[in-house]
């Protein structure tokens, strides 16, 4: 076979065989196919699509350019989760231990925030002495001790991914459903869990602009889970505001905290009460949305998060420390009414730029830095009221402070936003 055939035949908008797939990607992986090449390939995907069996082909052939993780030491059935990104993401550091905490083993692998969106790893990593690179065995180990691990993903866990989505961030090939969903999906498969969750974000701050988008993506990843035996749940999710309060490392890793000390906004604490339970059912377990809520205020899911951050060599006295920026700027409204829109990408971008966030992947982060909203869309506000905080190491000028008001809309009416938009099963 030939790579330039391959591309041809997908600009032609043909349907591609298995056979074709799995050699194109096998030899991408090997280094016989050029980076040039696979990037004509990913453009005329980008252009012309993919049907279901070509997706499914792609996502197993790049299962197989790498490890594949057995859980099946650890008892029971383990869940995993996924987001497809966003700004203000804690999700993970409190829905990991508050299903851990009702006995359902959660082996995670988590990735790095770049551009406007966050990344898990480096919301723990704002935890002094937090390990987020584990050897397999020691991942294992921990699940079956303490039911929980979220780690770093292996740097050989399905390498023609790793190659390939780095040449798409390059190449403007990053938002097309096909890609997209052979990427998440070759993880979530070689990462062995039995059930995943997806969470399928939507609006200003995701990848997926439209519903439909979403929803399309979302069918299209929970079919491939459950081709491969996985059971799969997807929710299309609202990422047009901030997710939460905070957009920061270790601003979110506090506002996850107070959210487990039942301190948290009631908003985002019901999301992750309506999360939790579709994993439980996931693992087999029923429970009801108040006892799920029990235990996330009432400790259990904080215990839970504790031994972890322990296990992994996190300093629990460092856990609870404030975030130490220099300088907290409040933004006060500018007018009286309801807050109607905090558009996500905006203040991701406005974090990243603190240094919360990476450009690119060399940039080192503040883990101090970030944002804290006081109010979110839908909630009322008087002229001079504290809307915001901003984390910052350098005192703020005129300009960013426009900036950033300028993105505060206030409106008469009131909105009222909606975290889970639709559950795809």
């Amino acid at each position: 076979m030939r790579a330039v055939d391959l591309i041809q035949k997908k600009r032609d908008n043909q349907v591609l065989t298995r056979q074709e797939i799995e050699w194109l990607i096998s030899s991408y992986a090997a280094g016989t196919v050029p980076d040039y090449q696979m990037s004509a390939f990913a453009m005329a995907v980008y252009f012309r699509g993919m049907d279901m069996q070509e997706i499914r082909d792609l996502t197993l052939a790049m299962v197989e350019t790498g490890e594949s993780i057995d859980l099946s030491a650890i008892p029971g059935i383990k869940v995993d989760k996924h987001s497809t990104g966003g700004v203000g993401d804690k999700v993970t550091l409190i829905l990991a231990p508050l299903v851990a905490s009702f006995g359902v083993p959660v082996a995670k692998m988590s990735g790095r925030g770049l551009g406007h969106t966050g990344g898990t790893l480096d919301k723990l990593e704002a935890v002094k002495g937090y390990q987020v690179e584990r050897p397999q065995k020691a991942f294992i180990k921990q699940v079956q001790e303490i039911g929980l691990a979220v780690i770093g993903q292996s740097e050989r866990l399905v390498k023609a991914d790793k190659l390939l989505y780095a040449l798409r961030d390059v190449t403007a090939t990053v938002d097309t459903i096909p890609l997209i969903a052979s990427s998440v999906m070759s993880k979530k498969i070689a990462a062995g869990a039995d059930s995943i969750l997806l969470d399928v974000t939507v609006g200003n701050g995701a990848f997926m602009k439209t519903v439909a988008d979403a929803e399309k993506l979302a069918e299209t990843m929970v079919t491939l889970g459950k081709e491969v035996g996985r059971k799969t749940v997807a929710v299309v999710t609202d990422m047009s505001q901030p997710l939460g309060q905070a957009v920061g490392n270790r601003l979110e890793v506090l506002e996850a905290l107070q959210i487990m000390q039942g301190q948290g906004r009631e908003d985002i604490s019901h999301f992750i009460c309506d999360l939790a339970k579709i994993m439980l059912k996931l693992a087999g377990v029923e429970e009801s949305l108040a006892v799920i809520h029990q235990h996330l205020v009432g400790g259990r899911a904080l215990r839970k998060f504790e031994e972890m951050i322990a296990a992994q060599g996190g300093d629990l006295k460092d856990l609870y420390r404030p975030a130490d920026a220099r300088f907290v700027t409040e933004i006060l409204a500018e007018e009286s009414g309801y807050i109607a829109e905090l558009p996500a990408l905006e203040f991701g971008l406005f974090a990243m730029k603190l240094g919360a966030g990476r450009a690119v992947k060399s940039d080192c982060l503040d883990y101090e830095t970030g944002l804290v909203f006081e109010k979110k869309v839908g909630d009322a506000v008087r002229k001079g009221e504290r809307v915001a905080c901003i984390y910052s190491q350098e005192e703020l000028g005129e300009k960013e402070l426009t900036e950033f008001q300028k993105n505060v809309k206030i409106m008469r009416e009131r909105l009222v936003p909606k975290e889970i938009i639709k559950i795809i099963s």
